[in-house]
């Protein structure tokens, strides 16, 4: 069955997803630290994270589009996993303020480019009955090496303290494995697109009108969902204030990837026998309990019980939504569809994670993951109000 449903494709893709994954969370622990250490003030890097995900957001859409238009994947693919592994030694090689810029631009950009057409590739290489399973493999994938390079950088930093500058050279050889596997993938031409054969930069917002209601249903709740969905910095922040090590929290941090990683494939063979619809819900619900009760913790139990299902709700959510979006798509404009909310769902993180930070900075802690919380029960109830028009 396992032959059968993961096909030599979805290996090479979830493995691919795996070794990126790995270089870029080798360097996700230390990122503030070495900007700082190169002279980059809190602002600036608030600056610099806010310029690449916007280009990010809005990349995905055009480029998901464009790959539906050709009518190819592997290229987007490719090119995208590439300028994300070039910028990794890109970032130590110079620290120049606009050389910085660049670099973390190309990286989120390769992002952009690649995500719609290796969605699309999953989507295409499976049937909508095993798309919870497909989705959840390569999430799970995904999340090993989200793991495995936290781990990584643990081991390197307690060997060569404060070598912040060589993990950026190191990172790129994960990064160099995935590119390597891609040439392995074959191409399987599908049907272009019935849009203009050249599309402009924001033409793929054309296709809202043109999508199902119940895609529209779908997105207006992910999307109002990612607004209460801030940074999980804010949940490595609440560890720090209080006063557990940056041992403990970064343990605690592969704690939840390991969770996530390990919940992922069951939780999509679930999906395809109760439906991915539920399975959402139930993912968002566990988000709406964490969040409630997350500024309440106070020692390492209590936020490694919060973790554990956090991971749950990773599990249950991050692929899921993906595999219910391509289920309502068209499979001629797959890669447009998940582009489309994907794009969106940048700029609502952006707005999330703002809105948070002013919540915490007025409000308090204690108080921003209430809000938050209660957000999302608030969308919990829209999905169960309009559940008759999504598919499951």
């Amino acid at each position: 069955m396992k032959a059968r449903i993961l096909t030599r494709t979805i290996l090479l893709v979830s493995f691919v997803s795996l070794f990126t994954d790995i270089a870029s969370e080798m360097l996700y622990p230390v990122m503030p630290v070495y900007l700082t250490s190169i002279g980059f003030s809190v602002m600036l890097i608030g600056i610099l994270e806010g310029i690449a995900e916007a280009v990010a957001g809005l990349s995905k859409g055009y480029f998901g589009q464009s790959s539906d238009v050709m009518g190819r994947r592997v290229p987007f693919v490719r090119g995208g996993y590439t300028l994300s592994a070039l910028s990794k030694p890109m970032m130590a090689v110079l620290t120049w303020p606009w050389w910085i810029f660049l670099a973390r631009t190309l990286d989120r950009l390769g992002k952009g480019i690649r995500t719609g057409a290796r969605d699309a590739i999953l989507s295409d290489e499976t049937t909508a009955e095993n798309k919870g399973k497909v989705f959840g493999f390569h999430r799970s994938m995904d999340t090993v090496g989200a793991a495995i390079g936290p781990m990584l950088a643990l081991l390197f930093l307690w060997i060569y303290p404060g070598e912040y500058k060589f993990l950026f050279y190191l990172a790129f050889f994960p990064g160099l494995v995935a590119i390597g596997l891609t040439f392995f993938l074959k191409e399987k031409k599908t049907k272009a697109s019935p849009v203009e054969k050249r599309p402009g930069f924001l033409s793929y917002l054309k296709y809202w009108k043109r999508s199902a209601v119940s895609y529209r249903c779908l997105v207006i709740g992910l999307l109002i969902f990612t607004l209460f969905n801030s940074s999980d910095a804010f949940l490595l922040l609440a560890i720090k204030s209080k006063n557990i090590s940056d041992t403990g929290m970064i343990g605690m941090y592969i704690f939840y990837n390991l969770v996530y990683a390990l919940a992922s494939y069951p939780l999509g063979a679930l999906a395809d026998k109760i439906g991915l619809k539920t399975t959402l819900i139930a993912g968002l619900t566990l988000f709406a309990g964490v969040y409630l009760c997350f500024g309440f913790a106070t020692a390492i139990p209590g936020f490694l019980f919060l973790f554990f299902f956090y991971g749950i709700y990773a599990a249950s959510t991050e692929g899921i939504s993906k595999a219910l979006i391509s289920n309502l798509a068209d499979k001629k404009d797959t890669a447009t569809a998940i582009g489309f909310y994907t794009s969106f769902a940048s700029v609502f993180s952006l707005l999330a994670s703002s809105l948070a930070g002013i919540l915490w900075y007025t409000l308090g802690m204690k108080l921003m993951f209430v809000i938050s919380g209660a957000g999302v029960v608030l969308v919990v109830i829209y999905f169960l109000v309009i559940s008759r028009k999504i598919i499951q």
